[in-house]
């Protein structure tokens, strides 16, 4: 399994998430909580990405472990953004240890991240993978269940389909082609901030100036809440929404605080 997290709301440093916090990303990419047997240590490489001035998000990949970058602490200080995405990579047997291979993944304003497997890889992918354009496939940037994840949500978001409706639909085609499937994405396009817990854990905790998603509580405050299995977390400046991914009825609501 891999680890993550994401943030929306005023404007921080991912300073303190990935590094300072007591079970910080980095505490998590060599002494993870709950990889639920899927590994011991996330050192296959690790991604940054934020958001500064226009749509685009600004992306750092490495394919080391996160301990081994000696820059990337005062980088990560150095910045102020209203949305953010970072990821520590424990890759599946069999997968490439690339720097491609690391979350998050980009493209059309989005950050996009997957903490889990697919079963059955390749095999299973093999349908699905074959109704996608013979020029995407062929210029995807790994050979990874994360990256095909991202090339097939990418096609629904590039045909206007709401974000939340398209993680729908990709677990559930997922799911069906390889049952037991881990699921656990992260989504954002600066705006709108969109987890999933399938066959994982991702917790969320309201920091009054924004929102952090992650696959575990960065600290030990016990304002941290668990996101319910086979449910969506979506956080917008309105507040945070709880949703079931098999239904299109909102299961619970955390009353929106003030817009930020």
């Amino acid at each position: 399994m891999c680890r993550h997290l994401a943030y929306l709301g005023e404007p921080r440093s991912p300073a303190e998430l990935i590094f300072h916090a007591r079970h910080s990303l980095l505490v998590q990419s060599y002494a993870p909580a709950d990889m639920r047997g899927g590994g011991s240590v996330n050192a296959d490489g690790y991604g940054l990405g934020w958001y500064a001035e226009g749509r685009e998000p600004v992306r750092l990949r490495r394919s080391a472990p996160l301990w081994t970058d000696g820059d990337l602490p005062a980088l990560a200080a150095s910045l102020r953004s209203p949305a953010f995405m970072a990821a520590v990579r424990n890759g599946t047997t069999g997968m490439p240890v690339v720097e491609a291979a690391n979350a998050p993944f980009t493209g059309d304003g989005y950050l996009f991240s997957h903490n889990g497997v697919v079963k059955g890889w390749p095999g299973s992918m093999a349908e699905l993978a074959a109704k996608l354009p013979i020029t995407r496939l062929l210029t995807l940037e790994a050979t990874t269940d994360s990256v095909l994840l991202w090339a097939l949500l990418r096609e629904r978001l590039e045909a206007g389909e709401d974000p939340l409706a398209a993680i729908r639909w990709l677990i559930g085609v997922v799911e069906e082609a390889g049952p037991g499937s881990r699921l656990n994405l992260l989504l954002t396009d600066g705006r709108t901030l969109i987890g999933t817990a399938w066959t994982h854990s991702l917790s969320y905790r309201d920091i009054g100036s924004g929102v952090v998603v992650a696959s575990e509580p960065c600290d030990d405050d016990p304002e941290w809440t668990p996101i319910p299995e086979r449910h969506a977390i979506r956080v917008t400046g309105a507040g945070v929404e709880i949703l079931p991914l098999e239904e299109s009825t909102v299961l619970e609501a955390d009353r929106s605080p003030e817009a930020r």
